[in-house]
């Protein structure tokens, strides 16, 4: 699943309202942080990630390692915070996150 840039923008200014829920610190990313990742994309969808400054691992590295981890898209990397994506299938249709479509209209 890849995101277009329309979509992109649409998650990251849904981001903005979201607290940072899981953080990676020295013990890198692991099955627990993994585990954590994954619940709280599948509740959420859209989750806020910071590394701390203990971690070796820069942003890019953490936020690429941990969507290949939980099979979700890398939406933005600024500074030392992250945005994950991926759709879930068993919440309600009403609460889903419905990504604009990039198509254009003839």
């Amino acid at each position: 699943m890849d995101l277009t840039s329309k979509q992109r923008s649409q998650l990251r200014g849904l981001a903005n309202g979201i607290d940072t829920i899981v953080h990676i610190g020295k013990d890198g990313i692991g099955d627990n942080l993994t585990r954590q990742a994954n619940d709280a994309l599948e509740a959420r969808e859209l989750i806020k990630c910071k590394v701390l400054e203990n971690c070796e691992l820069s942003s890019r590295e953490a936020a690429e390692a941990l969507a290949r981890a939980t099979r979700s898209e890398v939406v933005q990397v600024i500074g030392t915070k992250f945005v994950l994506y991926r759709p879930t299938h068993n919440k309600e249709k009403k609460d889903r996150i419905i990504l604009v479509s990039d198509k254009k209209k003839r």
